[in-house]
């Protein structure tokens, strides 16, 4: 590459497929192509966050190397209605890996897109403490409690704008290139790797199950109702909240066309499945190479 192309970089929304945007930035960083501009809501602000710190090294390697009892550890119970997870133990984990930055601070534009609940619009948070802006951009409704900031709550910026494009407009950048975490599904190969799956599935729902159980034990004197917790209805929710996600950043996307979009399918991993980070760093760095092998220059 005989001139370095400066880069928008907008990271999608939708959970663990997120991961796919370490995979991304690797490609990018290794073709030569200098990031100056970050824009994420949920996962991506959560790992355009790290990488705008400096510290995306260490987020992937810790990242890879925790097992699903390390992930389901993170989860801190919320005795609130608004959400099952208050997310305190997984940001001062991540603030403990990469420092509390300020925004303002970091060497590269960065932007996590949320939203006010209450009155319904996006919410741009490019200042103050980088943890605060991703935490308000991952309160995945139902799940996440929302982040109250500034007196305002917030909640997943996947919401309204899962591929937050809007931000990056006035950058000056050479290119623009998004990653929506909500392409198009790709077949399933066979019958055994899909029992598999469910197998582990299973697993991991039961596992989830005795932890949220354990806890509803614990403090039975807090609550009215002992009711045995059912992920189910969890699940159902976030299938429904990917189908609106990407049926939004289809419309994004139309409306307002980066110059490129790399499309992480759908059903490549499930919304917690972050014990597959390898798989989705390979297939995020795969799916770019793709798509940006032709325009070198």
């Amino acid at each position: 590459m005989k001139n370095q192309q400066t880069v928008s970089l907008v990271l999608g929304s939708g959970g663990a497929r997120g991961l796919a945007h370490i995979g991304v930035i690797r490609y990018l960083e290794e073709q030569n192509f200098k990031i100056i501009s970050i824009s994420g809501c949920s996962m991506g602000a959560a790992v355009g966050g790290v990488y705008a710190a400096g510290k995306l090294t260490e987020f992937e390697n810790w990242i890879t190397a925790i097992s699903k009892f390390d992930i389901i550890s993170l989860l801190d119970i919320s005795w609130q209605k608004t959400g099952l997870i208050k997310g305190d133990k997984i940001i001062n984990t991540l603030i403990d890996l990469v420092g509390d930055k300020k925004i303002e601070d970091l060497p590269i534009k960065y932007t996590a897109v949320a939203v006010d609940i209450k009155n319904g619009k996006e919410v741009w948070i490019n200042t103050g403490k980088l943890f605060d802006a991703i935490r308000a951009s991952i309160s995945l409704p139902l799940f996440f409690t929302p982040f109250n900031r500034n007196g305002v709550d917030l909640i997943d910026g996947g919401v309204l704008n899962p591929v937050p494009i809007a931000p990056t407009f006035s950058d000056g950048s050479d290119i623009t290139i998004a990653v929506n975490l909500g392409g198009e599904p790709v077949a399933q190969n066979t019958k055994n790797i899909q029992k598999i799956k469910n197998k582990n599935d299973k697993e991991n729902l039961s596992v989830f199950n005795k932890k949220v159980q354990s806890y509803i034990q614990k403090f039975s004197d807090k609550m009215q109702n002992t009711a045995k917790f059912d992920i189910k209805a969890y699940n159902i929710a976030n299938q429904a909240f990917d189908a609106m996600q990407s049926t939004i950043a289809r419309q994004k996307l139309a409306s307002y066309p980066p110059d490129y979009t790399i499309n992480i399918p759908i059903n490549s991993c499930n919304i917690f499945e972050f014990d597959k980070a390898d798989e989705m760093i390979k297939l995020g760095y795969n799916l770019t190479q793709q798509k940006i092998n032709n325009i070198k220059i």
